[in-house]
């Protein structure tokens, strides 16, 4: 297990818990961070809290197609996101979010209440995955679609995030799955998210201004090799050998 760790300047006190979250590393190198949805949704959350010094977080990267000996001792075929507070494993999606919103601390201020926000954000990604799949015409408008609708409703809240102008859970949920669009989508079937949606493209880019997303991030790289695997293919000749590369750059001018 490699170890990376998000201290955020804080010394490690009795009055602040360390936090440990366990993510899945990189299928490329084994080492760096992998390209798990859920992993970097909680990684975000929890940094979130970090910054706001309420806990000390530490993140550990395992590599799962050999997980190291005490890895598999103490958690067996449990994939990760795994969060452990004050030793005790907490193994499973839901339980983490509910962990992490009713017994880490600050974390019930993370996680608003907004059906609209809820709704809005449900079947994006599995939109994706069916334009991965599908490759067609169709598919891919549906996504475009969805993705107007998110456009649409960040133009009518005019706040920079999802239910705000602070950031909650919902970001962290949806950004991470923008970026597997922004990145697989696009190399997999050419598909751009366009221009005209500014109040996204703005949306954007506010999240690419905060370290709990820059920090959580997997590289491009990651990403395409994450559907890579599922569709069964091949990685490139020294491939672990490039540089890891982030789009993070905006294609129009969001004026703030």
């Amino acid at each position: 297990m490699s170890d990376e760790v998000t201290e955020n300047g804080h010394q490690n006190g009795d009055d602040v818990p360390e936090i440990e979250l366990i993510i899945k590393a990189s299928t490329i190198d084994g080492r760096r961070k992998g390209a798990c949805l859920f992993c970097q949704e909680y990684f975000m959350d929890l940094y979130l809290l970090a910054e706001l010094k309420t806990i000390s977080l530490k993140v550990t990267t395992v590599d799962m197609q050999k997980p190291p000996p005490d890895f598999r001792t103490n958690f067996e075929a449990t994939p990760p996101p795994i969060l452990i507070d004050r030793g005790m494993a907490i193994l499973e999606n839901e339980k983490i979010e509910r962990h992490i919103m009713k017994n880490v601390p600050g974390g019930h201020n993370l996680f608003v209440q907004d059906k609209e926000v809820a709704t809005l954000i449900e079947n994006l990604y599995s939109k994706l995955k069916l334009v991965l799949v599908k490759k067609d015409e169709q598919k891919s408008a549906q996504l475009l679609g969805h993705l107007r609708r998110i456009d649409e409703h960040l133009r009518r809240r005019d706040t920079r995030f999802l239910t705000g102008d602070t950031i909650c859970c919902f970001d962290c949920e949806l950004m991470p799955r923008l970026q597997h669009i922004r990145v697989a989508a696009k190399y997999f079937v050419d598909f751009d998210i366009p221009t005209e949606l500014t109040s996204l493209w703005r949306y954007m880019y506010n999240m690419y201004q905060l370290d709990a997303f820059t920090q959580s991030c997997p590289a491009d790289q990651d990403i395409i090799n994450h559907y890579k695997l599922q569709q069964a293919l091949k990685m490139k000749k020294h491939e672990e050998l490039e540089t890891p590369t982030f789009t993070t750059s905006i294609p129009v001018n969001v004026s703030q």
